[in-house]
Formats: C-alpha cells, structure tokens, sequence
C-alpha cells in the first residue's frame, strides 16, 4: 500500500508543480488565475520533471502521513503539500484551496469517528489564529487564519496531543527561521516571509508523532 501511495505522490507532485507555478503574488483577478491554474492543472501530463523537487517532496510527505496518521489524512496532506508551495513561492495561501478543503477534509476524517473533535480543534485553532492577527496583521494573514482552522480539524482527528503539537510547532519553526535569517544577516527584525509552510511543518510533525 505504501509503495503505491508513493507511486500516486511522484504523480500527483507534479500536479503540485502546476499548481504552484500558475499562482502569482499579487493578481489583478484572482478568479481568473484561479480558473488558469486549474485549467493548466486539468491540462497537465503527469510526467515528472527534473530535478523531481515536487515530486518527491509530495510523494514522502504522504507517504509520512499515510504510515503515521492513517490513509483519511492522505487528502489533508496532499493540499497542505501544494498550500506549502504556493505560499513559499508567492506569499498567499488561495482561498480557493483552502477554503473547499474544509468540507473534503471533514468528509474524509469520517471513517475516524472522531469528526466532533476534529471540527471543534479546527475552530478553536482558527480562533487562536485570528486572536493573534488581531493583535499583529502584520506578522500574520488572513490565509494563515483560514488555514489553521483546516490544521486544526486534521490535528484534533487525530489527538488533542496532536494538535498542541501543530499548534506550537508551527510558531516555534517560525521563530526559528526567523532567528536564522538574523543570525545569517539574511533578514533583519523587520523582514517578512510566508509563515503557512511552518505551521504546515508543524502539522506534519504532529500527524507523524501520531496518537
């Protein structure tokens, strides 16, 4: 089972590459990019490309989960995979994305029985969220917001343990990057990076450590 959820990652990877490569920084009409993205994404061949980046990167992480956590956790994975990359790539986590993978996810965690404490974990992360970008939009966004809440239901389905750890581990991985840059002269106290990749790495963490 693994070995094919590692083939379906290799192909689905390059699928993420679409995805993220057809989504820019600051669109005019994001409608429109939306149904550009999709359509190139429709219209892709899923060959892998070089270097196999995406690929395998997308191919690992569900893989990780799909051992650590159970195959309901497969779909939550694959979109944090390509949320991760749009986000690193253009510093915005698309509503169109995110914001239809509450009902999948929710559907998907079903067989787990504990679709209760998922959506409750998902709501109260996404008001931790929102609590802190009312007390600091500039270090943080709306997307990250929205985003949280789907950690949130993931995590929560699997343990409340599960959840702590996405919910820390995500301020922790960023705060450690940000020490980095200023530790490297990369960046300065001021400097501003997209922070959904480490809250997506922290939920990572937290579906691998499992129960």
């Amino acid at each position: 089972m693994l070995a094919l959820l590692a083939l379906l990652g290799l192909l689905a990877g390059h699928y993420v590459r679409t995805l993220a490569g057809a989504f820019g920084a600051d669109p005019a009409d994001t409608r429109a990019e939306a149904r550009a993205a999709f359509t190139s994404v429709v219209r892709t061949v899923p060959v892998p490309a070089w270097p196999p980046l995406y690929e395998l990167v997308t191919a690992a992480v569900i893989v990780l989960v799909a051992w650590r956590a159970g195959l309901p956790y497969v779909y939550a994975a694959l979109a944090g995979t390509a949320l991760a990359a749009i986000d690193w790539r253009t510093s915005r986590l698309p509503d169109v994305i995110t914001l239809p993978s509450y009902p999948i996810v929710a559907l998907t965690l079903v067989p787990t029985g504990e679709l209760p404490r998922a959506l409750l974990g998902g709501l109260a992360l996404a008001a931790l969220y929102g609590l802190l970008w009312l007390v600091r939009p500039t270090d943080l966004g709306l997307g990250d917001v929205k985003l949280a809440g789907l950690i949130g239901l993931a995590c929560a389905a699997l343990s409340w343990q599960a959840w702590t750890v996405a919910a820390l581990g995500g301020q922790l991985l960023g705060a450690l990057y940000a020490v980095l840059l200023l530790v490297t002269g990369r960046g300065t106290r001021q400097t501003q990076f997209p922070f959904g990749p480490f809250m997506l790495l922290g939920a990572l963490t937290a579906l691998c450590l499992g129960r």
